[in-house]
């Protein structure tokens, strides 16, 4: 499993490091939203849960102990996200009670005794990371750059049709497609350090 970096977990203890911060907040406020998301709650819901958990991670951070023998941090983190879904199920009920609504009580049944799948947890994780990494760099390529990479890494569509839409050779969309994605794991690294 890759592991947060743990610098960035120090510098945000430090109140005043907003950038820390900032940089904490794009990377997971996507992971926890979608996480609600796939676990039925809707878009303001899931924006809420992230919120909260955010928060909750604000609180407790001070005295957070990164420790790698105890669990990861986004396992930390998941539990969090976690609990947070079971309160607001929890919340939910209470204003809906007898009302029939049966998407909460579906909520209810699913997640109250459920442990976290670790292993959707880090796909989730890994695709929010690999879009927040995308976001930073694509500003650094050209389009035509971009979009080798893009169409044939990501989309999966062949070089050789993407070279002839984009006016490149196909040994220009290979070039293309490796330099941004070494700049994105680059990336990644800053995050992620050498387990990336």
């Amino acid at each position: 499993m890759l592991q947060t970096r743990a610098s960035l977990l120090l510098r945000i203890r430090n109140p005043h490091d907003e950038r820390a911060w900032s940089e904490f907040v794009r990377l997971y406020a996507p992971l926890i939203h979608a996480y609600g998301m796939k676990h039925g709650l809707q878009d303001a819901d899931a924006a809420d849960l992230a919120q909260d958990t955010l928060r909750n991670v604000l609180r407790a951070i001070p005295e957070f102990v990164y420790d790698p023998g105890r669990g990861s941090f986004r396992g930390w983190l998941c539990t969090i996200a976690r609990n947070e879904i079971r309160r607001f199920a929890h919340r939910r009920a209470k204003q809906t009670d007898g009302t029939g609504d049966s998407n909460v009580r579906a909520i209810l049944d699913e997640h109250p005794d459920r442990e976290p799948d670790p292993a959707e947890w880090d796909r989730e994780y890994r695709l929010n990371l690999f879009r927040w990494a995308a976001e930073r760099v694509r500003a650094e390529f050209r389009a035509s750059t971009w979009q080798a990479f893009w169409r044939t890494a990501v989309g999966g569509a062949d070089a050789a049709a993407v070279a002839a839409e984009l006016g490149l050779t196909v040994g220009a969309v290979y070039i293309a497609r490796s330099r941004v994605t070494a700049r994105i794991r680059q990336e990644i690294q800053t995050v992620e350090g050498d387990d990336a």
